[in-house]
């Protein structure tokens, strides 16, 4: 291999000269060329909007995929995805191996059977759960995830690199002027000729001029960061609205599953009921982790754990009900409601138990019972 022995000798000699320059500085031994201050600002916020990209990203990784090592090597195929520049093929979820294996479950127990039926149920309903995580994962780590590690990957490194050149400009320039301190100082004693500090200053003045241009360079990149603040911004809205959108999926999957076990249910008390279903996830759940959480302690009306799961109403009847929590149509035939309004419901023959029609001055459609505080 051919080695070009002059140019190595020389950046050997930059090496030590600047290795020496930084211990002086670090001793007191030696003057440090200060940055301005606006350098100063655009070095302390670059480094802090590193550090907190870093910690962001990996957190958010964590929430994500919070257990890893579950799905063998998953770490290390998407590296190797990553680094190929390939797409990572979508993973099953956990919900949706749960779903597949109570569906596999309830053939092995019977279909037909009030458990084996149930199980396929809650196993469906499972995998579409599963379903919109895959999605929700997948979303957020286009618009996310995605974009973080770019900037950390790519514009980060490119100003650390420009960072280190320009702390390199910096010694260079201090190791010059203190060449030519100590020439004028020989000067003085005759001890020197006047063409060794014209030299000195010469180098000086070039040092000076790659500093200065490695400092515009720097500071170029640096302001670009507030570019970076503003399309992190961007993605996290779009983080923040698949968050909300999964979550909204999640809970009407569970509000249909809901009712689809009460009506299991209720055709216990139906005539030659072959057998008995087994019991609805409690409405409970709802009470505490559902949009009921807004309900203020203490109120008069019933608790959905003790509230039936369908309330008779006479068929041309109609009576006044209280809106208990905001609740948001899933399509046209629904009606949205808001907390402590007043409308008007009754049933019609054939209607799911839990729902009734609800009316609002011109506007009219299906609401849940359990959302409803039935007056008298």
């Amino acid at each position: 291999m051919d080695f070009n022995m002059k140019k190595l000798a020389s950046d050997a000699g930059h090496f030590f000269n600047r290795a020496m320059q930084f211990t002086e500085e670090k001793l007191g031994q030696a003057e440090k060329t200060e940055l301005d201050a606006h350098l100063e600002n655009l070095l302390a916020r670059g480094d802090c909007t590193k550090n907190w990209t870093e910690k962001i990203l990996r957190q958010t990784e964590v929430l994500l995929q919070p257990n890893p090592i579950d799905h063998t090597g998953a770490r290390i195929e998407g590296f190797i995805y990553d680094k190929l520049d390939k797409k990572i093929p979508s993973r099953t979820t956990n919900p949706e191996i749960l779903g597949q294996y109570m569906v596999d479950a309830a053939q092995e127990f019977g279909a037909d059977s009030p458990y084996g039926n149930t199980l396929i149920t809650v196993g469906e309903y499972q995998k579409r759960l599963g379903s919109a995580e895959r999605e929700f994962l997948q979303t957020s780590s286009a618009t996310f995830l995605t974009p973080l590690r770019n900037f950390l990957e790519g514009d980060w490194r490119t100003i650390s690199k420009e960072r280190r050149l320009l702390e390199n400009r910096r010694l260079d320039l201090d190791i010059c002027k203190a060449r030519v301190k100590k020439a004028k100082q020989a000067e003085a004693k005759a001890a020197l000729l006047s063409e060794e500090v014209d030299k000195a200053e010469h180098e000086l003045r070039v040092a000076q001029t790659e500093f200065d241009r490695q400092a515009e360079v720097t500071r170029l990149l640096l302001e670009g960061i507030s570019s970076t603040h503003l399309n992190h911004l961007r993605c996290l809205k779009d983080f923040a609205e698949a968050q909300a959108t999964y979550y909204a999926q999640c809970h009407h999957y569970m509000h249909e599953l809901q009712r689809e076990l009460n009506k299991c249910a209720n055709s216990v008390g139906a005539p030659n009921s072959p057998a008995v279903c087994p019991n609805p996830v409690s409405s409970a759940f709802l009470l505490e982790s559902g949009p009921s959480a807004s309900a203020a302690p203490g109120s008069s009306s019933t608790s959905l754990a003790q509230r039936p799961s369908s309330v008779q109403l006479p068929v041309t009847g109609t009576r006044k009900a209280k809106v208990l929590y905001d609740y948001d149509a899933h399509d046209t035939s629904e009606l949205s409601l808001l907390a402590d309004e007043i409308i008007t419901v009754y049933t019609v023959p054939g209607m799911d138990p839990d729902w009734l029609v609800g009316e609002r001055g011109n506007d009219k459609g299906k609401v849940p019972v359990t959302y409803l505080e039935l007056l008298s």
